[in-house]
C-alpha cells in the first residue's frame, strides 16, 4: 500500500484491520454494483452487517465480502463414552449446568480447560467471555463493547464472566481445578477426554481443535460435538466465529468478477470439499462438504440466529491480544479479582 502497488483484493482474517485502509480511503465498496438484493439473499444479515466499517467520509460502508470461516460455540465431548454412560445432549444453558452437576455426582470430572498459549495465554478465557456476551446480552451490546463504547466494568460484561466462572471456577467441575486451568497449554487441555474412562467429559473449543486430537481418534465415534447452548432465550442461538473477508483496493471488471465470485460458497469448494473451512454463504449445501464432521458444524451453523466475529480479534490490539489475555489470566488465576481486572482492561483502551 505505502508503495502504491495495492493488491486487487486482499483477505483480512481481521475485519478490523480492513478498518483502516477503508478510512484512508483504499477500499472500494462493493455494493456500489452488486445489488443488495443478491447479497441478503447469499448472507445472513449477520454477515452483512460484521462487515460494515467506517469510510473516509465518515460514513458506514461495506468493506468487502465474506468468503470462509471457523465455528467457535462448539463443545466437544468422547461420544462412546457418553452414550454409554447415557447422558444427553443439553439444548439449554440449564441443561447444560444440569449435566456439568450430573457427571460431578457420578464421580468423575465435567470439564477440561486449559488457557496457557505462552505469550497469549488467556485467550480461550476471552471467547467464552465473547460467547456469554452473545447469550446474555443483546447483539447492540456487544458490538458497543467491541468498539470500546460499553466498558468491560459495566453490569453487562461483568455477567457475562460471572456466568462462565459459575463453572470454572468449581473444583469438582474442572479437570485439574481452577488452579490447573492457567498452567494447561490450551492444545492439551483436551487430551484427558480420550482416556480410558475419561478424566472429563466436555470442552468448549473452535473446530480447529481437532488437530490436536489424538492421532487415530474418530469423528462421530471417540468425539463428536454440539452446540453451546443458549442462556436467554431473547437472544436467540447465537455463533461466535473467525473469518476471512475479501476487500478489493483495484477497481477493475476482472477484480469485480472476482469479488461476485466470493459471494457464492461454491468459491470456497477446495475448503468445503477437503476441509479446514466452513462457507459464509446462506446458499451452501450439506452436499457441499466432504467431511463429515464440518457438513455436522454447517448444519449447526444454518439453525444459528445471528453471527458475531470473535471480539477480542476485532479490539486494539493493546486490549484484544493484550490487557484483556492477561486481565482475564489473572482473574482466573486469582491474582486479581474482577473489580480490578476490568478497571484495568479500561485504562487500557487507547485514547
Amino acid at each position: 500500500m505505502d508503495a502504491g502497488n495495492a493488491p486487487d483484493i486482499a483477505d483480512f482474517p481481521q475485519p478490523g484491520k480492513a478498518e483502516n485502509y477503508a478510512r484512508q480511503g483504499h477500499i472500494v465498496d462493493p455494493t456500489t454494483w452488486i445489488p443488495q438484493d443478491w447479497l441478503k439473499q447469499q448472507y445472513n444479515q449477520s454477515w452483512l452487517d460484521m462487515a460494515m466499517v467506517t469510510g473516509p467520509d465518515g460514513k458506514k460502508m461495506t468493506a468487502g465480502v465474506w468468503h470462509r470461516f471457523n465455528g467457535k460455540s462448539l463443545v466437544w465431548y468422547p461420544k462412546d463414552d457418553f452414550d454409554a454412560a447415557g447422558y444427553k445432549i443439553p439444548t439449554t444453558w440449564d441443561e447444560l449446568l444440569a449435566l456439568t452437576q450430573q457427571i460431578a455426582d457420578d464421580g468423575d470430572t465435567p470439564w477440561c480447560i486449559g488457557i496457557e498459549s505462552g505469550a497469549a495465554t488467556g485467550w480461550p478465557a476471552t471467547d467464552w467471555t465473547e460467547e456469554l456476551m452473545l447469550r446474555t446480552t443483546s447483539l447492540e451490546n456487544y458490538d458497543r463493547w467491541v468498539k470500546g463504547e460499553l466498558k468491560f466494568d459495566s453490569p453487562e460484561v461483568r455477567k457475562a464472566i460471572e456466568t462462565w466462572s459459575q463453572i470454572w471456577f468449581n473444583d469438582k467441575y474442572v479437570y485439574g481445578g481452577r488452579n490447573g486451568i492457567v498452567s494447561t497449554f490450551f492444545g492439551d487441555a483436551p487430551a484427558p477426554m480420550f482416556e480410558t474412562p475419561p478424566k472429563c467429559w466436555l470442552h468448549k473449543q473452535g473446530n480447529f481443535i481437532t488437530g490436536f486430537f489424538p492421532e487415530g481418534a474418530k469423528a462421530g465415534v471417540d468425539y463428536d460435538f454440539f452446540y453451546l447452548p443458549p442462556v436467554d432465550p431473547q437472544y436467540g442461538k447465537p455463533f461466535l466465529v473467525a473469518g476471512d473477508l475479501m476487500s478489493m483496493f483495484n477497481d477493475r471488471p476482472e477484480v469485480r468478477a472476482l469479488m461476485e465470485y466470493f459471494t457464492t460458497p461454491q468459491s470456497a469448494s477446495g475448503w468445503l470439499t477437503n476441509g479446514g473451512a466452513l462457507a459464509a454463504h446462506k446458499t451452501a449445501t450439506p452436499d457441499m462438504y466432504g467431511v463429515p464432521l464440518e457438513r455436522g458444524i454447517a448444519e449447526l451453523v444454518v439453525q444459528a440466529t445471528s453471527f458475531r466475529f470473535d471480539g477480542s480479534d476485532m479490539m486494539p490490539g493493546e486490549v484484544g491480544a493484550g490487557s484483556f489475555w492477561t486481565g482475564m489470566t489473572d482473574y482466573v488465576s486469582g491474582a486479581a479479582d474482577l473489580d480490578t481486572v476490568l478497571k484495568e482492561i479500561d485504562a487500557s483502551w487507547p485514547k
